[in-house]
């Protein structure tokens, strides 16, 4: 799954979705995708900068993710996904997948 292909899946999803009321990263493998939710709208961009919330995973999981082939909890507790920061923030995330 290539980075442009990411961000416009995240980019289709966070645009229908309410603004998640701050800055969430997604770190996939290796690349940065931050979604900030600060304003009106959420937008996504391609960034290593810092964020409210880092959720780190290979975009194998973040794609079961998105294709619902893998629960989120199960791949917290068996270490797919590491999650570092605000995790009320982490738990809107669902709202980005699918």
């Amino acid at each position: 799954m290539s980075l442009e292909n990411m961000i416009s899946q995240f980019e289709k999803k966070a645009a229908s979705s309410a603004p998640i009321e701050g800055t969430l990263k997604f770190e996939v493998d290796g690349i940065g995708i931050i979604i900030d939710g600060t304003g009106d709208a959420n937008t996504v961009c391609a960034s290593e900068g810092e964020a409210d919330c880092t959720i780190s995973l290979t975009a194998e999981v973040l794609q079961k993710l998105r294709d619902g082939d893998i629960n989120p909890m199960m791949a917290v507790m068996g270490g797919q996904i590491k999650i570092s920061g605000d995790m009320g923030l982490a738990m809107k995330v669902q709202s980005l997948m699918g």
